[in-house]
């Protein structure tokens, strides 16, 4: 698994059925978005981008859009190892809606997301295999349960240590990317999935 993202997503309605219309972002509300979220930074737009190839930018990189009903913002912000320290800016563009945080990281097998619901945290969960559980705040959603039930076994060779959790970290956010919003970056791809390349996200390097 070679996944890697870090993003915030707020939603008045189903992400699935936003990202499958493949709407553009309203450029103007992207960049006001953009400017709250990183107060006191200058913003220079640079090339477009999408929701496949840039959903985990460097360091002063942000791709963001703003469509009917979502707002998808890619940025290191969200690499955090604790979804709850979110910058309080975050959270407060969220009132009012559903925010979702989405991180993973493919060479360190750590994955975290976070679900804040008209600004209140309703849950929080951060792990990796070399730090074991960092964050795990209110209660496991239903796509998790299997997981932690062991259900979905990682498998090792006969010579290696044993995992350090029941399930994969990567696998557990894939999981959470399709539960949540109705598409993958590994595994299986489903018939009715977004094509992640057409949705288009405004690109800009801060200062």
């Amino acid at each position: 698994m070679g996944a890697k993202d870090w993003m915030v997503l707020y939603a008045e309605t189903d992400v699935a059925g936003v990202l499958r219309a493949h709407p553009r972002p309203d450029r103007d509300a992207t960049r006001a978005v953009v400017e709250r979220l990183h107060p006191g930074a200058r913003l220079t737009p640079i090339e477009d981008g999408n929701l496949d190839d840039n959903a985990n930018p460097r360091n002063l990189t942000v791709y963001a859009g703003v469509y009917p009903g979502l707002t998808v913002v890619a940025t290191g912000e969200a690499a955090i190892d604790r979804p709850s320290a979110l910058p309080r800016q975050f959270v407060e563009e969220g009132r009012g809606r559903t925010l979702y945080l989405h991180a993973m990281h493919s060479v360190v097998d750590w994955f975290a997301y976070a679900i804040w619901v008209d600004g209140v945290l309703r849950r929080s969960l951060s792990l990796a295999p070399d730090d074991g559980i960092i964050e795990n705040l209110g209660d496991p959603l239903d796509f998790e349960k299997p997981y932690w039930a062991g259900e979905h076994p990682v498998e090792v060779d006969a010579d290696d240590p044993p995992y350090p959790f029941v399930f994969h970290p990567l696998e557990l956010g894939e999981a959470a990317l399709r539960q949540l919003f109705g598409f993958n970056y590994e595994g299986w791809i489903q018939d009715d999935d977004p094509e992640l390349e057409d949705v288009v996200l405004a690109g800009y390097r801060l200062s």
